[in-house]
């Protein structure tokens, strides 16, 4: 009688827990199945990218950077091989390589000369937006002024204003896999938070339903074995 009790009871915390839980449990499977029908490479564009272009040789300027710095890359830009500098307090500068001299913030002609250098798609540019660091998106997730770059079919370039290296390219299958990927971890908001208290909370009291679950079909089929 007592082990029939404590089926019982587990059977009704089964149930009420399969109701607590069914909704995430359906949203995580639904959500899984959306990002699963689109290969990760499409999803982030990376075929809207351009090949990164070849570096011209010469003699290279280290320019003085006057604080501590946290990384220094070598790249090629339209003007020519530039110096991007990450200072250790998160600053973002470039220089001649040449000459070592700090070059100034891009400005939207530039931008759009960037943008034809390091976009590979077919749609047509339609608006250049320059948006300071406490309006950044939900697609950038970084702090910084960037210039937005929109495209025909719904593509976003994203610019570092600073810099005028290419931070993102956003695409529709992107928004839709972000917006699920905030589902699916139950961060709306930032998107970027895997280990939630919601999540966890929801997780565990699924793994006890989905466990006691297993625990009443084993003491089932062994009752039909006795019978």
């Amino acid at each position: 009688m007592a082990k029939q009790r404590m089926m019982l009871r587990f059977a009704r915390w089964h149930i009420w827990l399969g109701w607590l839980v069914g909704v995430p449990v359906l949203m995580w499977t639904v959500t899984g199945l959306v990002m699963v029908t689109r290969p990760i490479d499409e999803v982030r564009g990376d075929a809207l990218r351009a090949p990164p272009t070849a570096l011209q040789t010469g003699a290279f300027t280290l320019p003085d950077f006057g604080e501590p710095v946290s990384k220094v890359e070598l790249v090629q830009q339209l003007s020519g091989p530039v110096w991007i500098v990450t200072t250790s307090d998160g600053g973002h500068f470039r220089y001649d390589a040449a000459s070592g001299v700090v070059l100034p913030p891009v400005i939207e002609s530039e931008a759009r000369k960037i943008a034809k250098q390091v976009y590979a798609g077919d749609a047509e540019l339609q608006t250049v937006s320059y948006i300071p660091y406490d309006e950044v998106p939900l697609e950038v997730r970084q702090p910084i002024n960037i210039w937005q770059l929109h495209y025909a079919d719904g593509t976003n370039l994203y610019l570092e204003a600073a810099t005028g290296q290419l931070l993102a390219v956003r695409t529709g299958w992107w928004r839709i896999y972000d917006f699920m990927w905030g589902l699916h971890i139950m961060d709306l908001q930032g998107r970027e938070n895997a280990h939630g208290t919601v999540i966890i909370v929801f997780a565990t009291l699924a793994m006890l339903g989905a466990l006691l679950g297993c625990i009443l079909m084993f003491r089932r089929r062994k009752a039909r074995v006795k019978a």
